[in-house]
């Protein structure tokens, strides 16, 4: 089943049973979903049935469980089903409960992989949406928790549990899958240390709790109905965890998510950092507003001009003119371009020199559009204060800003950038002499 495209579930499932905190009986029913709806709660309980979005915004408390809220009607411990359903490929579900929270079946999120496998997956009619993380994401908490999310091609959770006074420190990392999800993170449980039981019920939570459906640690003894399903099951069950709770971002990502002594708390405040982020990213993203008359150069307009041609023409149209002296270039990287088979076999990225081409070729026109200049040719003689900040990649739109310093005969000095979501990729300083063709 192809994975680049939404999916929801072919048919509705339920699953029964007692809640972890409120210990009420719970039927809980997952549903097909619209493309783009994203995930869904659904009190079917309460009077209009009220929906509760899977949204970091709804986030109301993170004590031992993700809750949601919307005014008064609240879902509690919302993780393992989000987990469940983001680690075995769903991206659109809705949840319908007839309590505030899901059951808690054996404490471990296997309950809701069977349930989603009873449901099966179908493929919508809509491309997947994933955010591909491309510069380092950091959150550091107040208890010693720090979570770092860096570039990476794919889905990876690596995990470090450090427990009180350093007991039980376990590690554990994989790339997510629904195969490696199924197996190695959905059953992994829920666990909870024997000095924190008391001061949690009398908080009135972990009611419905016990040895069937959470392990209890006791100093260095574990206290469980049944063996460790893993030599490093907390920390398994911590990605478990996280996984869930970063889908409140609203989007799944390629990157590696390093956690330290991860819980609700900063996990959901990571969320809300990934929906921050990828909100500035978006609107930081230029309109391509294309200016209207003379000024603007579309690409027949360049090819009068300048005499490169393919493949080593890297300006598809200038789009804004600011008098003689500066000019906007736009550049459409795709993943057609030659230079990428090579530059890298598997992790494409537009060489460096290729984007002071660029930023050179959008000069030129600046210079060569004269009617002094016409019928010459730019020849490089410097490239000073030059610096790459990040990657360009396929996908990518260059905006390439270009500004004549000064021009002393043939000689002309220009200052350039090349701009990608509003953030600079690469900069330069820029000598060239015009020569007669």
């Amino acid at each position: 089943m192809p994975t680049d495209m939404q999916h929801t579930l072919a048919k509705p499932a339920t699953l029964e049973g007692s809640s972890l905190h409120t210990g009420e009986k719970v039927t809980l029913t997952i549903k097909p979903a619209p493309v783009d709806s994203g995930f869904q709660f659904r009190r079917i309980d309460l009077p209009d049935q009220p929906f509760i979005d899977a949204d970091v915004d709804k986030v109301q408390t993170v004590e031992r469980a993700t809750t949601l809220a919307e005014g008064s009607v609240k879902v509690h411990t919302v993780e393992h089903v989000l987990s469940a359903l983001t680690g075995m490929g769903v991206d659109n579900a809705l949840i319908e409960m007839d309590a505030n929270e899901p059951p808690i079946g054996d404490g471990s999120s296997a309950p809701y992989v069977e349930l989603i496998k009873q449901a099966g997956l179908e493929q919508q009619d809509a491309p997947r949406k994933v955010w591909e993380i491309r510069e380092p994401i950091h959150l550091e908490t107040g208890n010693g928790s720090t979570l770092t999310v860096v570039p990476d091609k794919e889905f990876r959770v690596s995990v470090t549990n450090v427990g009180p006074d350093g007991r039980f420190t376990q590690f554990f990392s994989t790339v997510v899958t629904p195969e490696t999800y199924e197996k190695e993170i959905a059953p992994a449980r829920t666990f909870v240390y024997y000095e924190d039981v008391k001061p949690l019920l009398d908080k009135g939570l972990i009611k419905g709790g016990s040895i069937e459906n959470a392990v209890v640690i006791r100093g260095e003894e574990i206290m469980s109905k049944e063996p460790m399903r893993f030599n490093n099951e907390f920390a398994r069950h911590k990605a478990l965890d996280v996984i869930g709770d970063l889908m409140l971002s609203g989007k799944r990502i390629t990157g590696h998510v390093i956690c330290i002594k991860p819980g609700h708390g900063p996990n959901t405040k990571m969320a809300s950092t990934l929906k921050r982020e990828y909100t500035r990213m978006r609107s930081m993203v230029p309109p391509l507003a294309i200016p209207k008359g003379e000024a603007v150069l579309d690409i027949n307009d360049i090819l009068k001009i300048l005499p490169h041609r393919y493949p080593f023409l890297l300006v598809d149209r200038i789009v804004d003119f600011e008098g003689d002296n500066k000019c906007t270039g736009v550049k459409n990287v795709t993943m057609n371009e030659p230079f990428f088979p090579g530059h890298f076999p598997g992790h494409p990225i537009m060489p460096g020199v290729l984007q002071v081409e660029a930023m050179a070729q959008v000069a030129s026109v600046l210079m060569l559009r004269l009617p002094e200049n016409q019928g010459k040719i730019g020849y490089f003689m410097s490239a000073d204060n030059v610096k790459w900040r990040r990657p360009v990649l396929p996908g990518d739109t260059l905006f390439i800003e270009a500004e004549i310093l000064k021009m002393r005969r043939s000689i002309g000095y220009a200052t350039c950038r090349c701009i990608v979501n509003g953030d600079v990729v690469s900069s330069g300083d820029l000598k060239f002499s015009l020569i007669d063709n």
